[in-house]
Formats: C-alpha cells, sequence, structure tokens
C-alpha cells in the first residue's frame, strides 16, 4: 500500500518510507556499518558462549555437526553445517574483504605512496611481530602450526571500539586504522594460501585458474552485469575445495576481478540523461499511468540503464554485499566458532598453555610493538608521516586495538588445529581473552590521550 504524502508534489511514499531516505557518505555508512557489525559480533560471541557452557551444549554442538548435503543426480557435496559455515559463508567475507581492498588500492588510502607508507608499513609489523613471538613460545611439534593464529586484526570489532570515540578521535585515525586492517586481512589471505594448505590437487587447482583467467576476461571484455560473475564464481569455489586450497579464497580472487570503471564518464552521462529527459518530457501524457505509455516507460528503462552504467560495479557490489555480511554472516561465523566450553577451575593452567601464551601475548604485546614499533620507526627515518591531525600516541592505541583478532584469527585457528580439539581449545581461549583485553587497552589508551573535537 502507497499513500500520497502531498496533493500536489506528485511523490508518493510506502507507509514506512522516509524512515529511510537519510542519505549517508559511503565513508559514514561504512563506519556505521563496521560499528553495529561489531556490537552485534559481540553479542553473538557472548551468546555462543553461553551455549557452551550451559545444558544446551550437547544440541548446539549436535546442530553445528549436522551433515548438509547439496547435490543433483549422482553428484553432490556434502560437508558438516560448521564447514558449511567455515567454507562457503566465509567466502562472502572474503569477497567483500576483497572489494574493499580493492578500492583502496584504486582510490583509498592505499592508491598513493604518500599516504600508503604507513599504514601498510604497520601492518606488516603487526604480522611478522605476533607471528614471531608466537613461534618463540611454541617453535616445535603440532603447536608451531599456530604461529599464523595472532596475525589477523578483526576489522568489525576493531573499528566498532575506536568508533565509539568518534567525538574524540580524528576521522584520519578511523581511515588509518580501516587502511591497516584490510592490510593485514590480505596478509591474511596469503598465509592461509602459502602456509594453510595441506596437498595440492593440479587438475582442479588449473580448472580453478582458468575460471579465473574467464572472470578477468569479462572484466577486459567490459561485462559489467554481476550475474555472470557470480556463476563462474560458484565453480571457482568448487573447483577450490578440490584443490585442497582453502576455496574462500574465490571470494578474494572474484572481488579482484570486478569491473572499478564505470561505461560513462560524468560528463558523458550528463549528456546522456538530458536527451532522455527532453525524450520523457514528450512523451509525457497528463492523467495517463505509466504503465500505459510504452513510450515513457521505455525512456525510463534507458534511465535506469544509464544510471547503472554510470556506477561502479565495484563500489555497488561493495554496498549490496556489505549488509548481509556484517550482519549475517560474520554473526553466524562467530556463533558457530565462539562455542569454547570453559573450565573456571583450570583456567590458570589453560592461560599458561605454550598455544594460549602464545596467541595472548602475540595479539597483546606483538601487535603494539609491531604497528606502534615500525610507525615510530617509519616517521623517525622521515619515510611516513603521521594522518592528519593525528599524534603518535594515538597510533599507539590503535596498535592496542589491533590486538583485537576474533574472525580472522579463530578462522586461521580452525584451519591449523581443525584435527587437534585440545589445541584449538586453547588457541581460541587465547584469542577471546587477548581480544578482550587489547580491546578495552586500547579504547581507555585512546580515551585518555585524545580530547573532545571542538
Amino acid at each position: 500500500m502507497t499513500t500520497k504524502t502531498n496533493s500536489t508534489s506528485g511523490i508518493y511514499n510506502a507507509p514506512w518510507e522516509k524512515s529511510f531516505d537519510k542519505l549517508l557518505t559511503p565513508f559514514e555508512e561504512f563506519i556505521h556499518r563496521q560499528t553495529t557489525s561489531g556490537l552485534l559480533l559481540m553479542g553473538t560471541a557472548v551468546l555462543a558462549l553461553i551455549l557452551a557452557n550451559s545444558a544446551l551444549s550437547s544440541g548446539y554442538l549436535h546442530i553445528l555437526h549436522t551433515p548438509i548435503s547439496i547435490g543433483i543426480g549422482s553428484w553432490s557435496v556434502e560437508m558438516s553445517l560448521h564447514h558449511w559455515i567455515n567454507d562457503g559463508l566465509m567466502a562472502l567475507f572474503f569477497f567483500v574483504v576483497g572489494l574493499e581492498l580493492k578500492r583502496e588500492i584504486l582510490v583509498g588510502e592505499l592508491a598513493t605512496i604518500r599516504n600508503a607508507v604507513l599504514p601498510i608499513s604497520a601492518a606488516i609489523g603487526g604480522m611478522v611481530v605476533p607471528a614471531l613471538i608466537y613461534f618463540a613460545i611454541n617453535p616445535e611439534g603440532d603447536a608451531a602450526i599456530g604461529w599464523g593464529i595472532p596475525m589477523a586484526t578483526d576489522i568489525a570489532f576493531a573499528i566498532g571500539a575506536l568508533a565509539l570515540l568518534a567525538s574524540r578521535v580524528p576521522k584520519a585515525l578511523i581511515t588509518f586504522l580501516v587502511a591497516l586492517a584490510i592490510v593485514d586481512d590480505l596478509g591474511a589471505v596469503v598465509v592461509i594460501a602459502a602456509f594453510y594448505t595441506d596437498t595440492i590437487a593440479v587438475i582442479p587447482l588449473t580448472i580453478a585458474a582458468a575460471l579465473f583467467s574467464l572472470l578477468l576476461a569479462f572484466n577486459m571484455f567490459g561485462i559489467r552485469k554481476t550475474a555472470p560473475y557470480f556463476i563462474v564464481a560458484v565453480f571457482l569455489w568448487y573447483a577450490l575445495l578440490l584443490s585442497g586450497v582453502h576455496p574462500t579464497l574465490a571470494g578474494i580472487l572474484g572481488a579482484m576481478s570486478v569491473p572499478a570503471i564505470p561505461k560513462y564518464d560524468p560528463q558523458r552521462f550528463s549528456e546522456h540523461v538530458k536527451k532522455l529527459i527532453q525524450r520523457f518530457d514528450a512523451s509525457y501524457q497528463p492523467g495517463k499511468s505509466i504503465m500505459t505509455n510504452d513510450e515513457l516507460s521505455a525512456v525510463v528503462h534507458k534511465l535506469e540503464y544509464s544510471v547503472e552504467s554510470v556506477g561502479v560495479p565495484l563500489k555497488r557490489l561493495e554496498h549490496v554485499w556489505h549488509i548481509p555480511v556484517a550482519y549475517l554472516v560474520i554473526p553466524i561465523f562467530a556463533l558457530a566458532n565462539a562455542g569454547i566450553g570453559l573450565d573456571f577451575s583450570s583456567i590458570v593452567s589453560t592461560m599458561l598453555h605454550p598455544v594460549t601464551l602464545g596467541v595472548m601475548l602475540g595479539l597483546i604485546l606483538g601487535k603494539f610493538i609491531g604497528i606502534a614499533g615500525v610507525s615510530w620507526l617509519m616517521l623517525k627515518l622521515n619515510l611516513a608521516e603521521l594522518p592528519k591531525d593525528t599524534k603518535f600516541t594515538q597510533i599507539a592505541g590503535v596498535s592496542l586495538l589491533a590486538g583485537i583478532g576474533f574472525t580472522m584469527s579463530i578462522f586461521v585457528a580452525q584451519l591449523g588445529f581443525g584435527e587437534n580439539e585440545q589445541l584449538l581449545l586453547m588457541a581460541k581461549t587465547g584469542i577471546l581473552i587477548a581480544s578482550s583485553l587489547a580491546g578495552v587497552a586500547g579504547f581507555i589508551w585512546l580515551y585518555l590521550v585524545s580530547t573532545p573535537k571542538d
């Protein structure tokens, strides 16, 4: 049902339409979504812990291990619900990460050397130092494979915590953290592809390479409709699943192939639309519905196509997929992976376990030393400059927030210790404790070193 808000305006609104009319800039919208996603992520993580430590724990685990099969005829793919979430849904998460990364490289903080040097250097330091700390504590045995766990930063949680201080910190500091976290995620993807792949099946990997080449060919041919990319990306995901390379990388590869250049430049679009508007005005018949005016309908369809052609597919997909990934995919992942059984009688021995200790020190101490230390060195050598209106003490605070590893750290832990429940439990415990401490410490630090903006 629609209601006419003004008898002379010619504007019709659905009953709740006005509440959705507020427009946000892309960056403000991004921050808003990351903030609310972080809060939702926190809530689902707490819910998972409650489920895993209550009378519902057996039912919770039973649901996660329920086998789900998708098939046509004799062909089928069967995995547990837990694996569908980690291997399937998370491909959408990596797709959005890939879109953000591509945008940052083309037009964002990573587009120019001057702006990119500091976050890239800081991100590398924030990956290398935590890995070294973990490996120093766990240099051999089954635990050694977990060195990639403390390398990651959870962008939703970290930005959510920083956004709570939006009235005290400069916007450039949030932009710095976004760029740093995106580079960090790229590093995690490289680590997953290079070090967390057990065996490689050559034929499926060759097919995956051919499918990725086809996606790039779509881009070169100027195909801007998203359906062909989606269909090929699904086959790419399946080929990677069979190849032994983690299938979520299909999300990153798919994002890299999405066109980032519009069909029309703004001037050409303006000229084209003016001509269509002239045709629209000439075809308009007062009192006649557009549904019965074929010429008017045709012009409207051409206007719709023109508007789509002046837009960038990359930004359109990023806009479309941010909400389902932020509000569904990541919380579902947290619900499926954050549920660990806590034995408070042995919490001290758990925290002193080499894996738990390596993850905790890597995320808290390693991130702080790696990001703040490399940033200080780059600034001291005049190889980089601070973001606008920021202080180094604020960069140090961000380096603490970057210790919130959560989503990506748990993801890497699943890859490294998926077959070793004891070590996986220790790793997840370390991630939850470290992420909580890093978030609180970073928030307090930034609150103390920042003053309210005028």
